[in-house]
């Protein structure tokens, strides 16, 4: 409370507590810098965090921030890394989603899922077991804490997506709470007389609300398509002598839309993940590998597999492909790997231990400890969404980026890496990667295990690192504009307004003019004022 009482907001914080209570009402100064950071950008702290417990309180705590014109921004799971819900005035008032995470209703016969929108993928998930069921897209690798509002937000992508999309392409309605509290239902949903059982109902006004870094509403509940779970699975890896036959290969994986996941490492971030595994962590995944298996006989084959391959076979790999299919049946599975084989062989492929997406796989929503390197060192990504055509043109622009600037990264020893993944038939994302040695802020310590992050190296604050790693991602950003890329996450990072027809942008923020009149909703998201 003093910070609010120091600047005179004491009358603000009456009010907001009234609504939520005094415990989720966050005013001290750890809480008002740590959830107002993200995983690169630390800035200005936050007026106070509110953490409501349903809908209604959100709405109530919108129309407490109407009446005193405070800037509001929506929070999920906190794992942007692309100053998407970083507060960008001073006095924002934060509404964290985290006390939001009920599963109100998982419908079977109608076939769709509706959650809180503070609820976790990792939850979804585990609610959805035996059901039988799941969404299409159903989380990505930090869903122990990205929720589904965040994902949809930023368009989260991995857990479904080399089949079904990113988290956009299987949301069928929303229910957002607007700058001044007032309820929006779309799709189905806002029909008078029905529930949200399908998306399209005149103008997609749900995808209004997707990806859009949270800059014109908060996504109180969200309703998402069920499809049969599919219980056969397979997996495969590959190693690619070069980065051309690597991509081209998952390039014609993702046109045949064969594999549920594929995504691959160039030979630096395989280096990474390398270092940082440890026998205590290979132990538990190896026990996820073995309860997944869909059989005693079949437990003790996939954990000797994986247990006998260890990690060395990765010692001479340059390109991996890690590859993860289903089907409805392991006859379906058997067609799929013996395709995707094919494909491997006609680009040159050896195939490898599948160990990686095996071990993935059977522990889909581990630890957030890759938010730091294996050395400590501070990690960020950056990434652009490229159609097949221009894949490997993209990458080898980024290639000359790195070449343009050895200089600047040999000198703060900055380590670049590339992950590759494809979404559905018809995407290719290239995230080239960063690490460097800088000081760990309040979000690396709140997220990352204590057991884990106590046995990592500290470094000193390292400012000119860090500002030589964001000359690097907006020179990449550039590249991306000029190619004809574009990006999940936009948040307040990505070259939005500069790489988008002028009668679209002018349509985006008319729209924002009407939704959020008085631009108080995370403002300079999507490069809106």
């Amino acid at each position: 409370m003093s910070g609010l009482a120091e600047n005179k907001n004491s009358t603000v914080y009456d009010a907001l507590q009234s609504v939520l209570g005094a415990s989720n009402l966050l005013v001290d100064d750890h809480s008002r810098i740590l959830f107002a950071q993200d995983v690169f950008t630390k800035d200005k702290m936050a007026l106070a965090v509110a953490r409501p417990t349903s809908k209604d309180e959100l709405s109530a705590v919108l129309k407490v921030a109407q009446e005193y014109a405070l800037t509001v921004v929506p929070r999920g799971g906190g794992m942007s890394y692309t100053s998407g819900y970083v507060p960008s005035k001073d006095d924002t008032l934060i509404i964290d989603m985290g006390l939001m995470t009920k599963v109100l209703e998982i419908n079977k016969q109608d076939m769709y899922v509706t959650v809180e929108c503070g609820c976790t993928w990792k939850k979804l998930h585990e609610e959805l077991k035996g059901s039988g069921l799941r969404t299409p897209f159903w989380g990505t690798l930090s869903g122990s804490f990205a929720t589904v509002g965040g994902g949809l937000s930023q368009n989260a992508v991995f857990w479904g997506t080399g089949q079904f999309g990113t988290a956009a392409d299987s949301v069928v309605g929303l229910e957002v709470v607007l700058a001044d509290g007032s309820v929006l239902k779309t799709g189905a949903g806002a029909q008078i007389n029905s529930g949200p059982f399908f998306r399209h109902y005149g103008p997609d006004l749900t995808g209004l609300f997707t990806c859009d870094a949270g800059a014109l509403g908060f996504k109180a509940h969200a309703t998402l398509r069920l499809i049969p779970e599919m219980p056969a699975k397979g997996y495969l890896a590959f190693d690619f002598k070069t980065a051309n036959d690597a991509l081209d290969a998952m390039s014609e994986i993702s046109r045949k839309g064969l594999a549920a996941e594929c995504f691959g490492f160039d030979p630096y971030l395989q280096a990474q993940r390398v270092k940082r595994e440890s026998l205590g962590k290979d132990i538990k995944a190896l026990a996820g590998v073995m309860k997944s298996s869909g059989s005693v006989l079949g437990a003790l084959k996939d954990g000797a597999k994986v247990a006998l391959a260890g990690r060395g076979y990765m010692k001479n790999v340059v390109y991996s492909v890690q590859i993860i299919v289903e089907d409805r049946i392991p006859a379906g599975v058997d067609a799929r790997l013996a395709e995707i084989r094919q494909i491997g062989t006609t680009f040159s492929g050896r195939e490898i231990e599948n160990s990686i997406p095996k071990i993935t796989r059977a522990n889909p929503f581990g630890p957030v400890n890759n938010m730091l390197g294996p050395e400590g060192e501070r990690w960020v990504p950056i990434h652009g969404l490229f159609p097949h055509s221009k894949t490997k043109q993209a990458f080898a622009a980024i290639g000359e980026v790195f070449e343009k600037n050895k200089d600047l990264i040999n000198k703060y020893s900055i380590g670049t890496g590339h992950l590759f993944a494809v979404v559905s038939t018809n995407c290719f994302v290239l995230e080239p990667v960063f690490f460097w040695p800088d000081a760990f802020t309040e979000i690396h310590e709140a997220y990352v295990e204590s057991d884990h992050i106590a046995k990592l190296k500290r470094f000193d604050v390292n400012l000119d690192a860090r500002k030589a790693v964001q000359l690097l991602r907006t020179e990449i950003g550039t590249v991306c504009k000029n190619i004809g890329g574009v990006h999940m996450q936009i948040g307040k990072a990505y070259q939005y307004k500069e790489g988008i027809e002028p009668n679209s942008y002018e349509l985006v923020k008319a729209l924002k003019k009407v939704l959020d009149p008085q631009g108080r909703v995370n403002p300079n998201a999507l490069g809106l004022g």
